[in-house]
């Protein structure tokens, strides 16, 4: 069980009238007005600004106000953000108890099916299942969200199209595991979504039993995750619609 469904069942036993966590609530402090020009004017927020005010909005955005949503945007021209800013976005949501949930259901999981058998089983067998399951989690977001999109000058984040047809959003999403927007603005090749994938799939053979390592299960668990993947950027895509129709939330 992947963090995918586990978010699915998770939504599906909340209330219907439960809501979503506001994205634009007041922390409590206002912020500073920016200085007005001479002719009193406030000057154009420096892309860095942006960046920064836009970012803050993604770290509160959570579906249901459960699952974590903070690597997706709902706006296209989106400030490119800093190497500061791509790991602080990483490290905010591989840390996120979201995370720790998703890993004990998936270790719980595993042991119900008896996957690795070479973890054994009972208290010690579910703990190194724990471990692995959010070790290949934090690992997937540190190189495919922080490291490589920083050396790559790629953006991490989804960008939500929110318009046109089902099967063009649809498409449109699944694209974006191989195919992102770069720091300057272009679109291409997703290579830090696919190398992220790969690598974080080679280490797991570091903490894996003997008879679930390999280079063939590297490339398998590694294509495994950038399906999850596809199918978490269709969930989110649609995700503002189902609210909007099932819990006539706008």
């Amino acid at each position: 069980m992947k963090k995918w469904i586990i978010a699915f069942v998770l939504l599906s036993s909340a209330s219907l009238h439960a809501q979503d966590a506001p994205t634009t609530k007041d922390s409590g402090q206002e912020s500073a007005p920016a200085p007005a020009t001479d002719n009193g004017v406030k000057p154009e927020p420096s892309p860095q600004e942006k960046a920064k005010e836009e970012l803050k909005e993604q770290e509160r955005q959570r579906i249901l106000g459960v699952v974590p949503n903070f690597n997706t945007t709902n706006v296209q021209n989106a400030a490119p953000l800093s190497v500061g800013q791509k790991f602080q976005l990483a490290f905010h949501s591989a840390i996120d108890p979201f995370e720790f949930v998703a890993a004990a259901l998936d270790a719980g999981y595993s042991q119900w099916q008896k996957d690795f058998p070479g973890y054994g089983l009972g208290p010690q067998g579910y703990a190194k299942r724990f471990g692995a399951a959010y070790t290949d989690q934090f690992s997937g977001i540190f190189w495919g969200n922080a490291v490589y999109p920083s050396l790559l000058h790629e953006d991490p984040r989804y960008f939500r199209k929110g318009e046109g047809t089902v099967k063009h959003r649809v498409l449109y999403a699944i694209a974006s595991t191989v195919w992102t927007k770069h720091d300057n603005g272009a679109w291409g090749p997703n290579y830090a979504n696919v190398l992220g994938n790969l690598t974080a799939g080679g280490l797991s053979n570091l903490y894996y039993p003997a008879t679930d390592r390999g280079v063939g299960l590297t490339f398998q668990r590694a294509a495994t995750v950038t399906a999850e993947g596809a199918l978490g950027a269709i969930f989110v895509e649609f995700w503002p619609d189902i609210s909007q129709k099932v819990f006539h939330h706008n």
